[in-house]
């Protein structure tokens, strides 16, 4: 900042970092305080068997998170910031490479979460939803409720926070902001979520703006979390998959 220039002087171009920011921000803080909230889990828990409390919670968290990290923010950017839903990166351009991405990234992923699925710390935390007796109905409802989530919190980081801050901040300190956020919102799962966020978050960044679409980063953030769910159950001793 020049001399001459007020230490809080505003700037019109400051609009859409701002607003994308505190719409993290603010978004996130509520949908962690009211999925986090033991008042609320109790009262979910209060008529439900504990395996049936556990699903249910699990259902009220994402559907949290989709109305709060995916609903309201998208609502906000479209009506405060100049940007289209297609500059949000939900066009279906680059397909070809979008396609090639996903591939790669799942040759990648899923050996690595077999390996990993399998390690105690894991299987103390994956799958969230603490079921015995995992049959078509509770697979379809964790993948459905999975994907709806992970949709709406790629959409906020690598939509609109990335898209804002891409255009009044440049690439890279876009891209820095958005790995630091995300980063630290993978603190309550742990060192290992939290530094591996890190480069997954660089790359999906990366993937996002050469590919002008979210749906990479959206199908691969899908895969990562639904193969370490179902594996976590199958090498789990006190679950299992079942038709009934």
């Amino acid at each position: 900042m020049t001399q001459d220039a007020p230490l809080f002087a505003w700037q019109p171009d400051f609009l859409p970092s701002v607003i994308s920011i505190m719409t993290l921000t603010v978004c996130f803080v509520f949908f962690w305080f009211l999925s986090e909230s033991e008042k609320i889990h109790q009262q979910i828990g209060a008529s439900r068997s504990k395996e049936a409390a556990s699903v249910a919670k699990v259902v009220y968290q994402k559907m949290i998170g989709v109305l709060l990290l995916g609903i309201i923010p998208i609502a906000i950017a479209l009506l405060f910031l100049p940007y289209s839903v297609i500059e949000y990166g939900l066009g279906f351009q680059n397909t070809g490479m979008s396609m090639l991405w996903i591939s790669g990234i799942a040759v990648i992923v899923l050996p690595l979460n077999i390996r990993a699925a399998r390690r105690p710390n894991n299987l103390d935390y994956y799958p969230m939803m603490r079921a015995e007796n995992w049959n078509l109905r509770l697979v379809l409802l964790n993948a459905a409720a999975t994907t709806a989530y992970l949709f709406s919190y790629e959409l906020l980081f690598r939509g609109i926070l990335l898209t804002a801050c891409v255009a009044t901040l440049g690439v890279w300190p876009a891209i820095a902001v958005n790995v630091a956020l995300y980063s630290t919102t993978h603190l309550p799962k742990g060192p290992a979520e939290t530094i591996g966020a890190i480069p997954f978050g660089v790359l999906m960044c990366y993937i996002t703006l050469t590919t002008g679409t979210i749906w990479v980063a959206v199908v691969a953030h899908i895969i990562l979390s639904l193969s370490n769910d179902y594996l976590s159950v199958y090498y789990n001793p006190t679950m299992r998959f079942s038709r009934g």
